[in-house]
């Protein structure tokens, strides 16, 4: 006999979102996790009274208000506007491209003017390629370059998109950014979404109370012992590894993954914001994140009299390494899609999330598509 209706494999967003509903419902559940701790890519562990984003800064937005009201039932979210800077050669930029950007690199101070720069860069690019018998851009360079021009391109996205995937922007496919967002308006605010902030105390809080009451066993490794998992429950939530879960028969899918450097500081304020981006080539991180912006704002920043910082360097994945980012080329796409085939003739296994979709997600649209599987 079955002991429960859902063996859920990682406790990260999907899998204890997916918990929620299910214990909500009735449902036996157990959930187990490889990791020491639940929480998925979400879990904070807080050194010197600050919560630090352990896998990378997370920053929830939505504009779905069912879903930010149904967050906020569980923990009570913060203000945080997420409102990053770029460094290259030591001057900043706001980010996303802004009129602020576009005082700082023309020290233009209209729209007409800040346009007029634009729309003059992106015709040479055009005309460039017209002149190489091209039409449409073969590449994310050639796609940047008519979108935005060389200066933008230059100083904000070549160096730190190299970085980012370790491929020239050359070698990098266009429909990687088919858009790049400009706004004509003096407005740091990087997402365009109603709502957004961070869980107050930190997303330790979120999944604490998304699997209250629910069954969870850490550092337990579903394929150590595969037949005993397979058995203990009528069906399986899955979040880990697609390719993994078919022993990779069809070969591995790649992704990008990031090493992380974290360091406690003796003072209380670094470089005055979450997320510094640098984008020169020359700088081996990608970006720095100073974790106690998330959480306190203005002169709180200073209760604490020491911070700390992660610098984040984006590298080739190996197998034994945390897969972050899939590699959305034709190669890995079809591979992906052949998995997907396979998944979609599961009859007692649910995939979600990142890992097990090859698709990368944002943690709202995570929590709707749960929240769609039960109706709510």
């Amino acid at each position: 006999m079955m002991s429960y209706d859902y063996l859920i494999v990682g406790s990260g967003l999907f899998g204890a979102t997916f918990a929620y509903f299910a214990h909500q419902q009735g449902k036996r559940c157990l959930v187990i996790d490889k990791r020491p701790q639940l929480g998925g890519n979400v879990y904070c562990e807080n050194i010197e009274g600050i919560n630090v984003h352990q896998y990378g800064a997370h920053i929830f937005h939505t504009s779905n208000k069912r879903v930010w009201q149904f967050v906020n039932s569980l923990v009570e979210f913060n203000r945080y506007t997420n409102s990053p800077v770029a460094n290259y050669q030591g001057k900043l930029y706001n980010l996303p491209f802004n009129m602020n950007t576009f005082y700082q690199m023309w020290g233009v101070t209209t729209p007409a003017e800040a346009q007029a720069k634009i729309e003059s860069q992106r015709q040479e690019a055009v005309a460039k390629m017209q002149a190489d018998g091209v039409s449409e851009p073969r590449n994310l360079e050639e796609q940047a370059l008519t979108l935005i021009g060389r200066d933008i391109y230059e100083r904000l996205i070549k160096g730190y998109t190299e970085k980012q995937w370790g491929r020239k922007c050359t070698d990098l496919p266009a429909f990687i950014i088919k858009r790049l967002p400009v706004r004509l308006v003096f407005d740091n605010n990087y997402f365009n979404d109603t709502y957004q902030g961070i869980p107050i105390g930190g997303y330790n809080q979120l999944i604490s109370s998304l699997l209250e009451g629910v069954e969870t066993k850490t550092n337990v490794d579903f394929f150590d012992d595969r037949a005993h998992w397979e058995g203990v429950a009528s069906k399986i939530v899955f979040t880990g590894e697609l390719d993994r879960f078919y022993d990779y028969k069809l070969g591995h899918l790649d992704f990008r993954t990031v090493r992380f450097e974290t360091e406690v500081l003796n003072e209380a304020n670094h470089q005055g914001n979450a997320v510094v981006n640098y984008t020169e080539a020359s700088v081996p991180y990608t970006r720095i994140i100073e974790h106690k912006h998330f959480e306190s704002f203005g002169q709180a920043v200073y209760d604490n009299p020491k911070t700390v910082i992660s610098r984040e360097y984006s590298i080739e994945w190996k197998p034994g390494m945390e897969p972050y980012y899939p590699v959305n080329d034709e190669k890995n796409n079809r591979l992906a899609e052949s998995y997907r085939q396979l998944a979609a003739q599961e009859e007692n296994v649910i995939f979600g999330g990142r890992l097990a979709e090859y698709k990368y997600y944002d943690m709202a649209p995570v929590i709707e598509k749960v929240m769609k599987m039960f109706g709510e």
